[in-house]
């Protein structure tokens, strides 16, 4: 008999604890909804927005389409014809990224010159040289040869061309695109979430009034030249607000504006680096098993040829450029690619990652600046030469200071024309000085253009112990034109065009790579790997130009596969 109870007082008291660990659990549960981690605080009442929204996953911008990072070879190319030493093969990485699924079109284009004569009217003395700075050179259609006015005066403009690839845009014209294009969107997904009045940023924008993304960030209050009726406080946690104290006294809330611990405010749209197009563009995903790819592609499509193979459309061109001498598009009745000049977006079948034209129709611009060498010794992920760091600009009363209608930032090209680089609402920049690279071993200047390859160290008249300051200008490792533009007593601009004989090279800090073949192009440029460079501040009729954006947290979207 005692053994019985001594059995059931066993049992009792198992099942007491089991239901006391049961207990002790499910409380943690409910209460570890707000609490941090690190701390066991209420996050929401602590320290805002970061804990409680962690994992939240970004949202592809407007236009773009999703490339999962990982490794390739950059560079190898099956022809070099031209023998010109700048395509040697280097194992690179890039992290995943956002890529715009075509071309930048003239439609998306005159959206942004639309705004621009709308906010800052080129008929007004302080912003003539905005509207006309962001225009793209329609002139560059001119031939001395040939006749194609009509290109001239209809191909940015007439509805015929809206969904044609934007051209006659340079470097410089293209990242103001992209940084415009950033605060526009950011400013459509904040109205959506409630912090902006809805309607604001068509109806009460003005050059005095405006949206600029690193600007609402840094200061919110301020956005929108301070007006409070538009630049909207939420109580993103939904509870109820503060009521006031014993003295009287309400204390004020925090969070109300949105932030980049929010999630909903996008990275910046910018100009793909040429690692990453260049790895878009071969799309070798296509040909992946498992953890290896099963061979190369010469083209973004898979095979040698560039001729369709498929029943459909057997014989008929997979993109679009010059296919020989005096022939930009086949004869009358049997166009093989469809096309004389630039096509319609989306007129040729994507590659693997979803992304059209990554061959022909236009070349397109990269961020990086041209070397003739990728210098993997020194980095082989995500790489990019163009790198010059800077940091907000503070003020004599310690504050941000921000770009208005007084102070509009113009960059003078080589050619005589003014382009704003900084509009009003945007934080004035200056490079990172000594306080940000005293003792760092990854970075020691703010201009890294010539890191490697330009600066005194990598040249013939490097000595050990001398200071790069010491240089002198007939002694840079790159001897390039240096075109000057002066203004006279008068204000006229004066010209100096350099035709020194001494000159050994066209290559400096202000030329740019582009990639891929174009209409003008024969098969041979179509290759990804293949690369050029271009001034930075001249346009042409067959380069245009698309954008991309840094993914932000995981590098996969779905579960492994053993093929794509």
């Amino acid at each position: 008999m005692s053994m019985k109870v001594n059995k059931i007082v066993v049992l009792q008291l198992m099942m007491s604890m089991v239901l006391m660990l049961g207990t002790a659990s499910c409380s943690k549960k409910s209460s570890s909804s707000h609490a941090s981690r690190a701390t066991g605080w209420d996050v929401d009442s602590q320290n805002g927005t970061a804990a409680r929204n962690a994992g939240k996953k970004q949202q592809a911008g407007p236009g773009l389409v999703f490339v999962e990072g990982g490794t390739f070879t950059m560079g190898k190319v099956q022809d070099d014809v031209m023998h010109d030493w700048n395509n040697t093969p280097t194992q690179q990485h890039v992290q995943s990224f956002y890529m715009d699924e075509t071309e930048v079109t003239n439609g998306m284009y005159l959206e942004y010159l639309e705004w621009l004569k709308k906010v800052f009217p080129p008929t007004e003395e302080n912003y003539k040289n905005i509207y006309e700075g962001a225009s793209p050179d329609t002139l560059v259609w001119r031939n001395r040869l040939g006749y194609n006015e009509t290109m001239t005066n209809n191909y940015l403009r007439h509805p015929s061309y809206a969904n044609y690839p934007v051209v006659g845009v340079n470097w410089i014209q293209a990242v103001e695109f992209a940084k415009w294009r950033t605060d526009r969107v950011n400013e459509a997904v904040l109205e959506k979430n409630g912090y902006l009045k809805r309607g604001a940023k068509t109806q009460d924008v003005s050059a005095e009034s405006l949206f600029n993304t690193e600007g609402y960030v840094a200061s919110p209050s301020t956005t929108y030249g301070g007006n409070e009726e538009l630049v909207l406080k939420k109580n993103p946690s939904g509870r109820k607000k503060p009521k006031a104290g014993k003295d009287g006294a309400v204390q004020e809330e925090k969070n109300v504006y949105a932030q980049r611990s929010s999630g909903l405010i996008l990275p910046e749209y910018r100009l793909p680096t040429e690692a990453e197009w260049e790895y878009a563009a071969a799309a070798d995903v296509g040909q992946r098993e498992y953890n290896i790819y099963k061979g190369q592609k010469k083209y973004p499509w898979s095979g040698d040829y560039t001729r369709s193979s498929k029943r459909k459309n057997k014989g008929d061109q997979l993109a679009n450029f010059k296919q020989g001498n005096g022939d930009y598009g086949g004869i009358a009745g049997w166009s093989d690619d469809g096309a004389d000049i630039t096509n319609s977006v989306k007129s040729y079948a994507p590659n693997d990652f979803g992304l059209y034209d990554m061959a022909g129709n236009v070349a397109e611009w990269v961020a990086d600046v041209y070397r003739p060498i990728i210098d993997n010794e020194a980095n082989d992920f995500n790489y990019f030469r163009g790198n010059q760091y800077a940091k907000n600009k503070i003020g004599k009363d310690g504050k941000i200071e921000i770009i208005t209608k007084d102070n509009i930032q113009y960059k003078t090209l080589s050619n005589g024309k003014k382009i704003a680089t900084n509009l009003p609402g945007e934080i004035a920049q200056v490079p990172v000085d000594e306080n940000e690279t005293y003792l760092r071993t990854n970075f020691d200047t703010s201009n890294n253009i010539n890191y490697r390859d330009g600066d005194k160290q990598s040249s013939k008249y490097f000595d050990f112990g001398d200071s790069e300051s010491g240089s002198k200008a007939d002694q840079a490792m790159y001897n390039s034109p240096k075109h000057n533009i002066t203004t006279d007593s008068l204000g006229q601009m004066v010209k100096k065009y350099d035709n020194s004989s001494k000159r050994t090279t066209l290559i400096d800090d202000n030329v740019r790579v582009y990639k891929g073949g174009s209409w003008r192009d024969r098969a041979y440029w179509l290759d990804p790997g293949q690369r050029r460079y271009f001034p930075q501040d001249m346009a042409t009729d067959y380069i245009g130009f698309r954008c991309a954006m840094s993914r932000v947290g995981a590098k996969s979207e779905k579960r492994k596969s053993p093929r794509n």
